[in-house]
């Protein structure tokens, strides 16, 4: 990689790996009842040796082939707490889709991001360029700049004024902190001056709302649309949205577009914002007002291309279904 000045100079890598099943709880946890599934080869663990096997291996060939390329790498381990600190030319993360997600809170804008998929035969690897057995390569190509990439829209959160989030690159999910439990809400899409354009009092199982990345996971399986890569909207899908008898609902998908703005005001006494997965969570009340808004910092993934949504494996649609009036 070229410094500002013209030089050639060794790249700057930061590497975040994955904890596998296997580390955490036969290694470190010394999990019990897992032990005894093993045991037994019970087909509940039956991935989880081969999928530790497969990310080990892999991360030898990403060492091998930083070393031959001639970086300058350090190392983390813990994807959820990782973070940008020093200068940095280019984060890898090692693993599949959750720990690059993982990963991505850590990376302001401007950094360019490679996910190298360790165990390709049990993880999707979406956003993955790269992959065990040809890792080499496409590092090479990302430090002569050749490897193409994309600029993905992430989001802002802000609960009662204040910024829970600024680098959502999938979804949040809020609803009730009961998965039984109906959530019950008032949505509002506001303009680029914070004025309401449209608003309904809802009560459902609980609300997507994201950006384009994650338009082909939990925000399709509920019934959203499958967004463009490089859309700079957010999508919001409602989970099976009660309609009273003889009723109807006007927001249960849509889309806040450039400038505009999602507030979602909590009629719950107990519920929760999921961000991007159940590792960040921040509990709401009633009253709560979240705002959801398009954030200031994309991020950059290396080897997407406008087609990469069609890529990711989801589940199929499930027919909505209605929620229990309580």
């Amino acid at each position: 990689m070229k410094s500002a000045a013209g030089r050639h100079e060794a790249p700057r890598v930061a590497v975040v790996l994955k904890r596998s099943s296997w580390r955490k709880w036969v290694e470190e946890e010394r999990d019990a009842r897992i032990a005894a599934l093993l045991e037994a080869q019970d087909d509940a663990v039956r991935r989880m040796r081969p999928g530790h096997v497969d990310h080990m291996e892999t991360v030898e060939e990403v060492k091998r082939a930083l070393a031959e390329l001639g970086a300058k790498v350090t190392w983390h381990d813990r994807p959820h707490n990782f973070n940008v600190k020093a200068r940095c030319d280019l984060v890898v993360t090692v693993g599949g889709d959750g720990t690059l997600l993982a990963a991505s809170h850590g990376i302001g804008s401007g950094i360019p991001l490679l996910g190298v998929n360790s165990s390709p035969d049990h993880s999707v690897g979406f956003f993955c360029a790269a992959k065990k057995g040809g890792v080499k390569d496409v590092l090479a190509s990302a430090f002569r700049g050749s490897l193409p990439g994309m600029s993905l829209t992430r989001m802002r959160i802000e609960l009662n004024g204040k910024s829970l989030a600024d680098r959502v690159l999938n979804e949040a999910l809020v609803c009730h902190l009961s998965p039984a439990a109906t959530s019950r809400y008032t949505l509002r899409l506001l303009d680029e001056r914070g004025r309401t354009v449209s608003e309904e009092e809802q009560k459902s199982s609980g609300l997507w709302i994201g950006p384009s990345a994650g338009s082909t996971a939990a925000q399709r399986s509920a019934g959203g649309r499958v967004l463009p890569a490089a859309s700079r909207n957010l999508q919001y899908v409602v989970r099976e949205p009660y309609r009273p008898r003889g009723g109807s609902l006007r927001m249960t998908l849509g889309l806040a577009r450039l400038g505009q703005a999602l507030a979602v005001k909590s009629k719950m006494r107990q519920a929760r914002v999921f961000i991007d997965g159940e590792h960040i969570a921040y509990d709401v009340t009633i009253g709560d007002v979240l705002v959801f808004r398009r954030s200031d910092e994309p991020l950059i993934v290396l080897g997407l291309r406008k087609s990469a949504p069609s890529r990711r494996r989801t589940a199929a649609r499930p027919r909505k279904r209605r929620v229990s009036k309580t």
